[in-house]
């Protein structure tokens, strides 16, 4: 083709190209249907994944929730503290909160991120930490576990075995060596080699390793076509300065020389380490526990308040009720008292009392709900939990001295802290022998054998060389013709120990944080069990006055009754003492309630709110399979050879068990005598039974002192509203439901290895009633049951 033709063509198709334009444009294809079903047009998409799991019958089979519109269909079910708590351990798996209910001004600093109370526990943390292999990564169980971190010295065994078969040309003129090389070299190669290699626990490496090797060529060269090659090899590799004894190696693992050379960075994974890291999850393991019994009994007694303040804007519906109707009958006859406005001022009170009623029980059915959810009952299923259990009236309090001691060595928070402490010292020990050098005794010998046959029992012993054929390589083997051996030492160090001290200085600055930390902690610790000993005087006062305050404003109703009925004062006085009345009952077992929950706020705060509950942790039931096992290595380990390390055995980094008892602090001896917790002082309210006629208000004084107790913590009976049905059959059932005080008691000890038994407390009959309109059923007040013992928390 011309040169005139190709400058033409190139002509056409640049401009066909600019013609065109520079826009993409679809392929042509000539099998294309036209079907594009398959085509997506996007990415990213949100699916849902192909998981189906069955889920709880608590959600498949839960009923409509209780409300002031649906409320007519259930039973009241009695419940006890101690079956709620046991409830809650069967059905907790996961360690649910209510989140923020309860306000405190106690500092949380430290503990509060120690123990996260927005983390997720469960019942399989400990176990996942037990069994940490660090391939979960970007998870808080990515960590090594002991049988992981132990799995380091296990023996190891390699073996591979390979067949070659090489065909290739050389470049060889045979006529300077005749046959010497073979010009079309052809070679069958057979290789096998078996290792065993331990690693001990002072850093030593020993191996034990067989080779074996078959070469078969056309080589002029060589005695026999084919030969065998055999070998055992004895190795062993000892650190005598870094990486040297069992203290470093069970702290950071095992280092090797090749990886102190190379100056890569030793994680500090040791046994002793995911040890560490284990008890630690279990500190979180019991405080996630520890949390969730602090909020099963929150959970009832607010229910329990629940009731009891829906009860006190019942009384004050009837009382309103009653004076609505008593100032219409007079309006309605033109009597005197019954003016139009007096008739309005008594509806407005009435409709208030019932807003107030209606919006007490609501809240009465949240809080149910909430004790639902922290037991793992579904949302509503037929029955209505009702408070069997009455809040003790006994005046609590604490030895300080004993106390304090006590929480500084059973919070959760501090032990977890302590651990951190010593794993910063154990990892500070690992540091400072990186500052050695490294210098390793090595060693190696060698048996060799070789021969025109792998084994050959009727090998010719008359045969002249070590190839020729019919020889065997394991016969030469075993003759011991052909020994090597080697020994030496292996020096590495690092010019300046640069990364080395840096280290160690990180280090020591991360020991001195945990340590400032730990005694900030033990400060907010002490501030945190402070405020609670302090509101349990303040609340045990406050109760009192409000009892007080309760008696006054009943007091108060009955007098300005009989005046207003005689004209005297005024109808806006009697609907705003019958106001007073209904706050003061309420405020009266508000009172009561925070009492309780500040005495259950000192043994979470000390620690020994498992013990308080009965509630304790133990391992869960082996299978049979494991006591075998364990029964065979114990075995195994008294019939061997027992081998002391000397001074490579690492430092004691525990002390003991954990008690789980009231008594004696956890983790420290602790000698004197037992802690008597709460006490009754010389002079103080006594638990004096109350007439049910009349209450006995406090006993005047001249001025305000320490002995100033007020009247008795009780109510002075059960108070049936007026216009409800009275469930009590007969006067006795009336007595039976009025409250006592538990029998005076010297002291209550709550510091004793058995934890304090609770008196047993008459509770009111429950009240059910109906307004005479009826549109209102409300449930009303808790049933005696009697306390049981504890139980174990199993995980």
């Amino acid at each position: 083709m011309s040169r005139h033709t190709l400058s033409n063509i190139s002509l056409a198709l640049v401009f066909l190209m600019l013609a065109t334009g520079c826009q993409p444009m679809q392929p042509f294809y000539f099998h294309e249907d036209g079907d594009l079903s398959h085509y997506v047009d996007v990415s990213t998409d949100i699916e849902y994944p192909d998981v189906e799991e069955p889920k709880l019958d608590e959600v498949s089979q839960a009923q409509r929730p209780l409300s002031v519109k649906n409320m007519d269909n259930y039973e009241v079910w009695d419940l006890s503290l101690e079956e709620a708590t046991r409830i809650t351990m069967c059905n907790s798996q996961v360690m649910r909160q209510l989140g923020g209910r309860v306000l405190t001004n106690a500092p949380e600093t430290i503990s509060r991120t120690l123990i996260n109370s927005s983390a997720i526990t469960t019942t399989y943390d400990p176990a996942l930490v037990e069994t940490g292999n660090g391939q979960s990564y970007a998870s808080s169980f990515d960590g090594i576990g002991v049988e992981s971190a132990l799995a380091e010295f296990d023996a190891q065994l390699d073996s591979s075995l390979l067949w070659q078969k090489n065909d290739n040309p050389v470049n060889f003129d045979p006529s300077s060596f005749g046959s010497f090389l073979a010009q079309d070299f052809q070679q069958d190669i057979g290789n096998l080699n078996v290792g065993l290699t331990k690693k001990t626990a002072d850093g030593s490496t020993f191996r034990l390793s067989h080779s074996t090797n078959y070469d078969s060529n056309n080589n002029g060269n060589r005695q026999t076509p084919s030969d065998w090659e055999t070998n055992f090899e004895a190795f062993f590799d000892v650190p005598l300065f870094q990486g040297r004894g069992a203290q470093y190696n069970r702290i950071a693992g095992h280092h090797s020389f090749e990886q102190y050379s190379a100056n890569s960075p030793n994680s500090f994974d040791g046994v002793m380490i995911a040890r560490i890291r284990t008890d630690q999850t279990l500190a979180d393991f019991e405080g996630g526990i520890r949390n969730l019994m602090r909020d099963v009994e929150q959970a009832y007694w607010e229910l329990y308040f629940a009731y009891r303040d829906l009860e006190a804007r019942k009384q004050g519906l009837e009382s309103s009720r009653a004076t609505w109707a008593r100032v219409n009958q007079l309006f309605l006859n033109g009597a005197r008292g019954g003016s139009a406005d007096r008739k309005a001022q008594a509806e407005a009170q009435f409709f208030q009392f019932r807003a107030q009623v209606e919006e007490a029980l609501t809240n009465l059915f949240r809080a149910e709900s909430r004790l639902r959810y922290i037991m793992g009952l579904s949302v509503s299923d037929g029955r209505l939990i009702r408070p069997s259990d009455e809040p003790t009236m006994a005046r609590v309090d604490f030895d300080w001295a004993a106390t304090s001691t006590e929480a500084m060595a059973r919070r959760v928070e501090i032990r977890k802290q302590k651990w951190q402490i010593k794993r910063r010292e154990l990892e500070l020990i690992a540091a400072r022998n990186h500052l050695l050098p490294r210098l390793d005794a090595v060693g190696r010998y060698r048996w060799l054998g070789a021969g025109d046959e792998l084994i050959n029992h009727d090998a010719d012993p008359a045969a002249s060389g070590r190839f020729a054929e019919g020889t065997s390589a394991f016969e030469s083997l075993t003759s011991g013709d052909f020994q090597e051996w080697e020994l030496g030492l292996q020096l590495s160090v690092p010019i300046g120990y640069r990364r080395q001290l840096n280290g160690v200085r990180h280090v020591q600055l991360l020991l001195a944080r945990e340590r400032a930390l730990l005694q900030d902690l033990e400060l907010e610790v002490s501030h945190q069990l402070g405020d609670s000993i302090r509101d349990i005087d303040y609340n045990y006062q406050v109760t009192q006055t409000r009892f007080n305050g309760k008696v006054a404003a009943e007091r108060e109703v009955q007098a300005v009754a009989l005046s207003e009925s005689k004209g005297i004062v005024s109808l806006d006085l009697l609907l705003d003492a019958q106001r007073r009345q209904a706050e003061a009952e309420s405020a009266y077992y508000r009172s009561l309630v925070d009492y309780n929950l500040s005495i259950l706020e000192v043994h979470y705060r000390k620690g020994s709110l498992l013990d308080y509950n009965g509630v304790y942790l133990a391992e869960g039931t082996w299978p049979g399979k494991a006591h075998f096992d364990a029964l065979r290595r114990a075995r195994q380990r008294d019939a061997s050879m027992y081998l002391d390390y000397g001074f490579t055995r690492p430092n004691v980094m525990s002390r003991g068990p954990v008690s789980q008892s009231l008594g004696t602090p956890q983790g420290m001896p602790y000698e004197g005598e037992v802690m008597e917790g709460p006490m009754m002082y010389e002079g103080e309210f006594q638990g004096e039974e109350v007439p049910m006629s009349e209450p006995t208000p406090a006993a005047p004084q001249d001025e305000w002192g320490a002995s100033d107790t007020g009247a008795s913590l009780q109510p002075a009976g059960a108070v049936q509203p007026a216009g409800y049905p009275s469930t009590a059959s007969s006067p006795e059932r009336v007595s039976q439901a009025s409250y006592q005080m538990p029998a005076p008691q010297a002291s209550i000890t709550y510091a004793t290895a058995q934890p304090a038994t609770t008196q047993p407390t008459k509770t009111p009959q429950p009240m059910t009633g109906r307004s005479d309109e009826g549109q209102t059923h409300y449930p009303t007040t808790a049933t005696p049951q009697n306390p049981g013992t504890g139980w174990n928390a199993q995980r």
